[in-house]
């Protein structure tokens, strides 16, 4: 009975901590349905009396919010795709291959995690401003590029491919590039999915590099523009939520369709890392 009832106590507990981190969530799904000053009501309602779609009409219709949707979508695709070569690409160096100053380096890059991001925007605006990059999708999109996170994710996880395997593949004639998409990248499909959240996640939620770099509003991202509308429309709390609802969704359904994998990649970097 014992052994029972501690598996049912934990279990209780999760669902109840479940119930808790989740409640927010339903509750703002509930209020994006509601009438138009439906949720001020005090207590506020859990349920809307009479659901509508209209206020993701007016996100879409009014206030053009499919437009900002595309434009996060294709930067938060543009720098997943980029940093998982990136990353993947020097992971692998400071893993593999032996030059001059690589663990040097990589130590350097490691101590260079604590310096905050907001220090490097101000040059970092600069220097894209002397490039002519300032307000374009590539602006937005190069300081995703790499970052020495990732790095650090995938060479704990590459250094877990056999050296033999390489060198066998050197013996074979074939060349670096080879071996790296044919030989290593395969090997590293759980820590790359993985990393690919980590990247669309961060690229998806920023909201400060593209509101410093970005001012056409024809270009801006879904955060900068929630928040534009959070000014607009203060007091509209159904519109604000159902905005939430289109900036979470996408994410949340990116997360549970990978997060078998996505589990699995932390879990086998951390063993063989």
């Amino acid at each position: 009975m014992k052994p029972r009832f501690a598996t049912f106590v934990v279990n209780t507990l999760l669902v109840l901590l479940a119930i808790v981190s989740l409640g927010p969530l339903l509750w703002m799904l509930s209020v994006s349905f509601m009438q138009t000053g439906e949720a001020g009501h005090f207590p506020p309602p859990l349920l809307p009396a009479d659901a509508t779609f209209h206020n993701y009409r007016e996100l879409f219709v009014r206030a053009g919010m499919g437009r900002y949707l595309l434009n996060s979508l294709l930067i938060a695709s543009c720098v997943t795709a980029l940093s998982l070569l990136f990353n993947t690409m020097a992971g692998y160096a400071f893993a593999k291959l032996r030059f001059r100053g690589r663990d040097r380096t990589f130590r350097a890059l490691l101590a260079a995690l604590v310096i905050p991001a907001q220090v490097a925007m101000m040059p970092l605006f600069l220097l894209l401003k002397q490039m002519g990059l300032v307000n374009t999708y590539a602006g937005a999109i190069i300081p995703g590029m790499a970052a020495i996170f990732g790095i650090f994710l995938v060479r704990q996880y590459a250094r877990s491919i056999p050296d033999e395997l390489l060198e066998a593949a050197r013996i074979d004639g074939a060349g670096e590039w080879r071996i790296f998409f044919q030989i290593v990248l395969p090997g590293l499909k759980p820590i790359l999915v993985t990393l690919a959240i980590f990247s669309f996640l961060a690229a998806w939620n920023d909201f400060m590099w593209p509101l410093i770099i970005l001012s056409d509003d024809a270009i801006q991202t879904l955060p900068v523009a929630l928040a534009s509308l959070s000014r607009e429309h203060v007091m509209d709390y159904e519109l604000m939520m159902a905005g939430a609802v289109v900036t979470v969704l996408p994410v949340l359904l990116l997360f549970l369709l990978l997060q078998r994998y996505y589990i699995q990649g932390l879990l086998l970097g951390s063993v063989k890392g």
